[in-house]
């Protein structure tokens, strides 16, 4: 086999991992715990971090966010007992340390121009090139690794899996407010990821290799540096031998989170047993499902180009329905039937973005739309 010349990129390879296992990363907020405004603990609280904790928690770009990641989990209660193990730690670290964590993909009255970003090689060439709209970027995720066993399945499964991501937009949505105003979106976060260079919405790709030599493309003609400059709504891992769903908000429920968890590990199963190769989506429908969920949330309506779902036009929550029936099989055979089964408490309550809007219609008062939220987080 040759050997790649002096200066020559390494060709991505794809790890394999074992068919369906999982990993989830949760995004914190960090408060001060007297004014519950946003305030720069991640850097503190990680080097407060007792031994057991630190390799579970990480920093990110603003100071006050603080990273969760669960390791390699084989099955949904591998990953309950993980995210609840360190989420508890972790919210101890916070109390001890004069710090909140909270559970929202943005505060609701924090500034951006009173954010302090992480000093960090990687971290400073993307703000340097992304300038104000980087600065405006102070939101939280959660993120979804799927295990799978080769580089094709996972490019042929990313492909499909696009068209139905809107509906785990739509269950996650918990960012209706942003530096004191209501935006009127369900999930701002969205819109505000959107702004970021190539993010978003990606092109399909026929093979492992097809994607590749796009991202050997990318690099030789100096668009990105790496695969993580991608911030695609989904996006291969090829390290970890994983499909990584990015598109959600931060769900203010611990129970959502291990719900959404389910229905994404469930549906990447169902896809990857696949024969029949999907039709490609169209762009103009994937946007147009997308803005639905980031505006009008489970009020939104959802279009499905595939037929798996509804052969029209029909209500997200209907979508979802639909979607959840299909992939129930999968649940009772990965044994996360209960686990799936959360995410319709979600369809009953309606999102977190609702029931924030619901509190603060009713209190006036930001402050208690982060008290309520935190009792919220483990019901």
């Amino acid at each position: 086999m040759s050997q790649p010349v002096e200066g020559e990129p390494r060709r991505m390879k794809f790890t394999a991992s074992s068919r369906y296992t999982l990993g989830v990363e949760v995004e914190f907020q960090t408060l001060d715990a007297e004014t519950l405004n946003l305030a720069p603990f991640a850097p503190t609280l990680y080097e407060n971090a007792p031994p057991i904790l630190r390799p579970r928690i990480a920093k990110e770009l603003i100071r006050s966010i603080l990273e969760i990641r669960t390791g390699v989990c084989f099955t949904m209660d591998d990953v309950e007992y993980d995210l609840q193990q360190t989420c508890c730690l972790a919210e101890e670290l916070a109390k001890d340390n004069g710090a909140l964590l909270y559970a929202a993909s943005l505060h609701p009255f924090a500034r951006i121009e009173d954010q302090v970003l992480s000093s960090d090689v990687r971290y400073n060439r993307i703000m340097e090139e992304l300038q104000l709209v980087g600065r405006q970027f102070i939101s939280q995720g959660f993120h979804v690794h799927i295990g799978m066993p080769d580089g094709d399945t996972a490019v042929r499964v990313w492909n499909s899996i696009q068209q139905y991501l809107p509906i785990f937009l739509a269950l996650s949505a918990s960012s209706p407010y942003f530096q004191g105003v209501d935006t009127g979106f369900m999930s701002y976060r969205t819109k505000l990821f959107e702004m970021l260079p190539l993010a978003g919405i990606y092109n399909r790709f026929t093979s492992w290799n097809d994607l590749v030599a796009g991202v050997d493309r990318l690099k030789r003609l100096g668009i990105i540096n790496e695969l993580e400059d991608l911030w695609w709504d989904a996006r291969l891992n090829p390290a970890f031998g994983t499909l990584e769903i990015r598109i959600c908000d931060l769900p203010g429920r611990f129970n959502d989170i291990l719900g959404l968890t389910a229905a994404i590990q469930c549906l990447g199963a169902f896809l990857a047993e696949q024969e029949d190769v999907q039709k490609p989506p169209d762009n103009t429908i994937l946007q147009a499902n997308k803005w639905q969920a980031a505006r009008h949330g489970l009020q939104g309506r959802f279009i499905d180009l595939s037929g798996m779902i509804s052969p029209g036009p029909v209500g997200m929550k209907q979508a979802c329905t639909q979607l959840l029936k299909r992939i129930q099989p999968y649940s009772v055979r990965l044994g996360c039937a209960s686990h799936l089964q959360l995410v319709e408490d979600i369809l009953v309550r309606d999102s977190v973005a609702a029931l924030q809007r619901r509190i603060y219609n009713r209190e006036k008062s930001f402050l208690r739309v982060i008290r309520a939220l935190q009792e919220e987080f483990w019901k």
